[in-house]
This record gives C-alpha cells, sequence and structure tokens, in this order.
C-alpha cells in the first residue's frame, strides 16, 4: 500500500483521540486522505472537521442534520457502513464504551487495518474480535500507549516473551487512602496528571479500572496468559511499558507522555515517520523513574478487572456495562467515586454467566449489567 495516501476514516473524531488523531494527520497532510468521519453529538467541531478534511464520509449520532452547514458533499451513513466501505484501507476506532464494538467487528470483518483506541471491543469480545481478524486477514494494531509499547518492543523478536509488563501512571489519587477517596469530586478525577482523555478513561484511569482492562486487551492482543502480565505504576509516565524475554533481557519504550506518538506509530506502522510537532524527551529534566507494586486493595476496580477476564465467559461484557454506567452515576453526582467498584463488584457477583458466549449473548450480558447497576443504586443496596 502507498504511505503516501492512506485512506482513513476516524469513529470519534470530536473525542480526545480522533482530535489528536487529525493533529497527526495535519503535520502530515501528504500521507493521509481523510475519507470518513464519525462523531456522538458535538455537531459543532463535527462540522469544522468537515469543512477542514473534506472527508467523503460521515457518520454522526442519530444521523440528524448538522447544526451548521459544512462546505463538503459527504455521504451520511451509519459508523459500521463507514468502517467497512471500500473507499477505506485504516479505520481509527476512537470511540469509548460500548459503542466501538460493532464497528470494529465490522472493520475487522471487512480485512481493514484497525487502529485500535478502544478498549470495550477487545475486553468484551476478544475471542469473537480476533478470530474474526485471523480469518479476514485485518490487522489489529494498538493505540493505546501501553500496548503500543509492547507492540514496539515485540518488533523483531521471534520467541514468545515470557512477561509482559504494563506501566500506570496510577492516577490523580495514588497515594490516597481509603477515607480520602470517599471524598474525590468528580471534578478532581478528571485531572489526570499525565494524559489527556476523554471523560471515560480518565475516570477509569482514576479507579485503575484503565489498567485493568489493559490487562485484558494484552491478553488478546499477544496472546499472553494472564499470570504472564504484570503491573507496576510508574508515575512519571515515561515508560510506557516492558517486555521480559527468556534470558531475562527486558526491553522497555520510552517517550514523552502524548498519545500522538503511538497513534502516528499506528498510523505509520511499519515505517516511522519525523514530525517535527511531536514533542522529544529532555534528558536533562529526567531526575529520576520510580516505579511501585498497584495497591489492590484501595483500587478494587484492578482486581475485579483482572478477575473478570481471567474468567471470561460473559463476564468481561458485565464488567464494561457495569463500569460504564457506574462512572456515568459518579459523574452525574448520584454516587460517589469509591461507589464505582462496589456497583461493579456486586452486579459481577450477581451474574449468571455463559460459556463460549455468542455476540448476542454477550450484548445481552451487558445490557442486564448496565439495568443491574442502575437497580442497585435506586435500591440503595450498592
Amino acid at each position: 500500500m502507498d504511505t503516501a495516501s492512506r485512506q482513513i476514516a476516524i469513529l470519534g473524531s470530536t473525542g480526545s483521540i480522533g482530535q489528536q488523531t487529525l493533529d497527526v494527520i495535519r503535520a502530515l497532510p501528504h500521507r493521509f486522505s481523510v475519507i470518513g468521519l464519525a462523531a456522538g453529538q458535538n455537531s459543532d467541531l463535527l462540522a469544522q472537521q468537515i469543512a477542514e478534511f473534506q472527508p467523503r464520509l460521515v457518520s454522526y449520532q442519530n444521523n440528524q442534520a448538522l447544526q451548521h452547514p459544512a462546505s463538503a458533499e459527504y455521504e451520511v451513513l451509519s459508523i459500521e457502513d463507514m468502517a467497512r466501505h471500500p473507499e477505506v484501507d485504516t479505520v481509527v476506532i476512537a470511540t469509548s464504551g460500548k459503542a466501538g464494538l460493532s464497528p470494529t467487528l465490522a472493520a475487522v470483518k471487512a480485512g481493514k487495518t484497525v487502529c485500535l483506541a478502544n478498549k470495550e471491543a477487545l475486553v468484551m469480545a476478544g475471542r469473537i474480535v480476533c478470530g474474526e481478524a485471523a480469518r479476514k486477514g485485518a490487522r489489529i494494531l494498538p493505540i493505546d500507549s501501553e500496548h503500543s509499547a509492547i507492540w514496539q518492543c515485540l518488533n523483531g523478536e521471534k520467541e514468545q516473551p515470557s512477561q509482559l509488563i504494563l506501566t500506570a501512571s496510577g492516577g490523580p489519587f495514588r497515594n490516597y487512602s481509603p477515607a480520602r477517596l470517599k471524598e474525590v469530586t468528580a471534578e478532581q478525577a478528571l485531572n489526570h496528571p499525565s494524559w489527556q482523555m476523554g471523560p471515560k478513561v480518565t475516570i477509569d484511569s482514576a479507579t485503575l479500572m484503565n489498567k485493568g482492562l489493559e490487562v485484558i486487551e494484552a491478553h488478546w492482543l499477544f496472546d499472553m496468559p494472564f499470570d504472564k502480565i504484570r503491573i507496576l505504576v510508574h508515575p512519571q509516565s515515561i515508560v510506557h511499558s516492558m517486555v521480559e524475554f527468556a534470558d531475562g533481557s527486558v526491553k522497555a519504550q520510552l517517550s514523552h507522555p502524548d498519545m500522538r506518538l503511538p497513534i502516528q506509530y499506528a498510523l505509520s506502522y511499519p515505517e516511522r515517520w519525523p514530525n517535527p510537532q511531536l514533542p522529544r524527551l529532555d534528558w536533562n529534566r529526567i531526575s529520576n523513574l520510580d516505579f511501585e507494586p498497584p495497591d489492590y486493595k484501595t483500587f478494587p476496580c484492578l482486581k475485579l478487572a483482572i478477575e473478570a477476564g481471567t474468567m471470561e465467559e460473559t463476564y468481561p461484557a458485565v464488567l464494561c456495562g457495569a463500569d460504564e454506567v457506574a462512572v456515568e452515576l459518579f459523574l452525574s453526582g448520584r454516587i460517589g467515586f469509591v461507589d464505582i467498584a462496589r456497583c461493579v463488584e456486586r452486579t459481577l457477583e450477581q451474574h449468571q454467566a455463559i460459556a463460549n458466549p455468542t455476540l448476542d449473548e454477550i450484548l445481552a450480558a451487558d445490557a442486564w449489567a448496565r439495568d443491574r447497576v442502575r437497580q442497585i443504586v435506586e435500591g440503595n443496596t450498592g
């Protein structure tokens, strides 16, 4: 494929990852053609993006008319049809939550190159998504900084690694006591110390649920057993993850904490392109790199996620559905920060799991979990 004209569709173009993807494309306009843009409710920003990038394909929530007319002529279609469209060769899945599952499946079934930032697609249905990708010859290239780091460390290696080491910043409440966590507000939780992300991912990073979801993702992306995936808290967010090999050697990927770096690597693979707008590490200002084990007791979401992934069946789908609703309830002020984990745990405990689930059974488990969290909160039993 001609690297000078990659045909890109960005699903979730008005979100944090989507906007940063467009930043990369702005810096390297000769490398890409933006064929499609898909967004949710931010019609104003989407209209601006349409006017700037002139996509031929557009998708937006409920396919309602855009408030502000854009200068381009475009076809309006569903997010799934955009993901499988024959003019698109690379699909960036930048949506958060369950919304990323259906277009990810559509893209892999169409044999596309999928640059994946959405976690839930693999967490909920990793076996199905990876199976379809293998059958159709689709490539799934990770955008998450941690999985991109592992991917980069594995490039050129022929032997299976002995261990994957995912790093975590620890979030804004790394040193908080359980009592102090009870007083955390949504405003505090949305203030991540290292990364610019959307609200759902930012809250998940604060609870460490995000890191648990990344463990499940790594299991599917790199075909690694759960007991070979380790987590280390690394507050500086410079070492993005590491891989240990059979001889004891460890490879690490380091860079400035900026999501545009892993985004560009996925878009440019197998090449590396110069981009003067991307930041470089200043080694004169790095005095130390710290690592410590995670606190599973203070941050129970991490343990819940790993346990759900290990049990597989429909537990990961319930985990995702319960967490998504619990985060929404926290952001709206209906539950406290520590109640997110309580709601998820109680929902998982009450779930009757299904082994080897179909896609319909996965989606049904997700829907059940969402309803159950609301019932728990409304009944004050969480």
